[in-house]
């Protein structure tokens, strides 16, 4: 059986996350020292193990998926999309995820709202 790759693995994580399946995508692919560096939330692993267990116990009807992934060194970055079914809103989200060991050591996350009334025919994908 091949390794998964740090992009299969962290396209994983962000998958069983988002379908509240949080506490598993950390068991398989998050290490004990983890650290993220999102601004809402100490930076530690359990906090924001926590805080993704009640999102998604807040809004289970929210979808993401992974549209670009790039993989360099120990580094693998996603571009992914997110509604808010609850809310009726839908984000442009990166994550960038820092591997050590075969397991996601560190995380950072930004985010931006998709306009409704956007003039760039394109789109955020």
């Amino acid at each position: 059986m091949a390794v998964p790759s740090k992009t299969d693995i962290a396209v994983e994580f962000l998958s069983l996350c988002a379908s509240g399946r949080v506490r598993e995508a950390y068991d398989r692919h998050v290490a004990e020292n983890f650290r993220h560096h999102n601004a809402y939330f100490p930076g530690d692993r359990d906090s924001l193990l926590t805080a993704m267990e009640q999102s998604a116990q807040s809004e289970p009807n929210k979808s993401f998926t992974v549209r670009q992934t790039m993989e360099s060194a120990d580094r693998v970055a996603t571009l992914s999309h997110l509604r808010r079914a609850q809310v009726d809103l839908e984000y442009a989200v990166v994550h960038i995820l820092r591997f050590e060991d075969g397991k996601i050591a560190e995380m950072w996350d930004v985010g931006q709202e998709i306009p409704r009334d956007s003039p760039n025919r394109l789109g955020m994908f």
